[in-house]
């Protein structure tokens, strides 16, 4: 399977988080499945922490790049093509990173690993968790 992190479980899976599902954790250790992390993501961690609502310590705020490349994740660049969708998605979810996200899993046919509820309300996405 080709999974797209949310950024919640990419932190939680760094942070050995109880929050991540036991199936969440199957997935991202399954040596069978494909993980990327999406260069939005990385934003959306980096500007949290700008905020103040978000700590980070270790190789995590280092260098996330490092952090991505050492859990055996691909990272997933955001295309033209892909940001142009998610400003057109028929969506009424707003938080413009989930838009991004949901994109990026369309696009790229990417199952989205998500706790988050907003993303079963779009049809074409397929979550686990």
């Amino acid at each position: 399977m080709n999974l797209l992190l949310d950024t919640c479980a990419a932190l939680w899976w760094w942070q050995d988080s109880p929050s991540l599902s036991v199936k969440a954790r199957e997935c991202v250790t399954n040596s069978r499945n494909t993980i990327y992390f999406s260069s939005v993501s990385a934003m959306e961690l980096s500007t949290k922490v700008r905020l103040g609502k978000l700590a980070l310590s270790g190789q995590l705020a280092r260098n996330l790049g490092a952090a991505v490349a050492s859990s055996g994740w691909q990272e997933l660049a955001l295309s033209i093509n892909e940001a142009q969708q998610a400003g057109g998605l028929e969506w009424p979810h707003r938080d413009p990173f989930d838009r991004l996200l949901a994109a990026q899993a369309l696009h790229n046919k990417l199952t989205l690993l998500t706790c988050d509820s907003a993303f079963v309300t779009f049809p074409d996405i397929k979550v686990v968790w």
